[in-house]
């Protein structure tokens, strides 16, 4: 009988994780290390598109995450005042791209993930750092502090701060400021009753969106110097910043705590890496190509690499190929609408806004196209482990 070959998984975040369930189905010998006490995830909810809903269906995961979806009816743009720039249909959305758009609490996906591997698979508490990448002739190595582990492959899950990145290639110049910082906050609003928007202002944005658990996702975005923090706490500053924007915002405010907010300066990977391999060791998600969240596809494009390394683990060149390419193409248009959406020059936005109006009214689905070559993707193999898959999937 063969021996089972041994993965060896560094980060236990969504990426980590969504390899480590692949691999396993795949009859790997499964190792998660994850630095932090628990798999709490430090962050709040995550919205998933039909292209990652399909690399969850590969792993049998696909259904149980649709069932969570939460945006019906339309959403879409507005300005602060109120005033929609544009409408989009969720119904739209799911028959152009085969599915909808789930938004749901990390927590939520990574207990589910969790889940689908062997309990002793997942070790947290554990620092790892790779001491050698291995080749053809030899394995990788993993140092831990309760010794060494040897691994015929390692996922280097390890984030957008990778020290798996800087080890494998040393003369990349890593992350660069995006220029701008985000509030996220998950909590209860009583009351609230909104369609999902995003409301773009001079230099901010702000996003309101309700859960299926009765919860409400807010999210908020400024251009600021990095490292800055308020001068007493987030929600101050936030209310600053938002406070006469139009509703429900002002209600989401009043209704979360300090603590309850989560800051965080966005960085991004500006310079492609030369690979996403080196020996027997794959980089996968921010590790990889840490992307600003304009375009929503940073947790989606991590459990795409999953799926895509678990088809690969026996030629990382080949993954290298499928994911390297695609990668950076979304990276970059992610910077793009980034630099639309942070706009600060008064006739500018004035220009921007006009054209989204225009636009939106002219062609209602116009603005689907930039999520053509993105949403639309599929896994690289067939059957899904799910026992049910969209006819739009198929």
């Amino acid at each position: 009988m063969a021996q089972s070959r041994r993965a060896v998984v560094i980060g236990g975040g969504i990426g980590g994780l969504t390899a480590a369930v692949a691999l396993h189905r795949g009859g790997w010998d499964v190792t998660v290390l994850e630095r932090a006490p628990s798999l709490e995830p430090v962050g709040a909810a995550i919205s998933l598109a039909p292209n990652s809903l399909r690399a969850l269906d590969v792993i049998g995961l696909g259904e149980e995450i649709r069932d969570l979806a939460a945006w019906q009816g339309d959403g879409g743009l507005r300005t602060p005042s109120g005033r929609w720039l544009s409408r989009t249909d969720a119904d739209a959305v799911a028959e152009r791209f085969g599915g909808p758009l789930v938004l749901l609490h990390r927590a939520t996906l990574m207990t589910s993930l969790a889940a689908r591997l062997p309990a002793e698979a997942v070790r947290t508490g554990a620092a790892a750092t790779v001491s050698d990448p291995g080749d053809t002739d030899r394995p990788a190595r993993v140092s831990t502090p309760d010794g060494d582990l040897e691994a015929d492959l390692v996922v280097a899950a390890d984030g957008i701060q990778s020290a798996v990145r800087r080890a494998l290639f040393p003369d990349h110049p890593g992350t660069v400021y995006s220029g701008f910082t985000t509030w996220r906050v998950v909590i209860p609003v009583p009351g609230a009753r909104f369609a999902s928007h995003e409301t773009w202002g001079r230099g901010r944005i702000w996003g309101s969106h309700p859960l299926k658990d009765g919860r409400v996702y807010a999210y908020a975005a400024a251009r600021t110097p990095a490292g800055e923090r308020a001068p007493d706490d987030e929600k101050a500053e936030l209310l600053r910043r938002y406070g006469d924007w139009h509703d429900p915002i002002p209600a989401i405010l009043a209704a979360g705590r300090p603590e309850d907010i989560l800051r965080h300066d966005v960085h991004h990977i500006a310079e492609p890496l030369p690979a996403y391999h080196r020996g027997r060791v794959a980089l996968v998600g921010d590790a990889a190509h840490a992307m600003p969240p304009t375009l929503g596809q940073g947790g989606n494009q991590a459990i795409e690499d999953a799926v895509v390394l678990a088809h690969h683990a026996d030629d990382l060149a080949a993954y290298t190929a499928a994911r390297l390419p695609r990668t950076t193409d979304i990276a970059r248009q992610a910077v793009r609408i980034g630099h639309l959406n942070m706009m600060t020059g008064r006739a500018g936005v004035a220009v921007r806004n006009t054209l989204l109006a225009t636009l939106s009214k002219a062609a209602p689905l116009l603005f689907l196209r930039s999520f053509e070559g993105i949403a639309d993707w599929r896994p690289p193999q067939q059957p899904y482990a799910s026992r049910q898959t969209p006819a739009g999937n198929r």
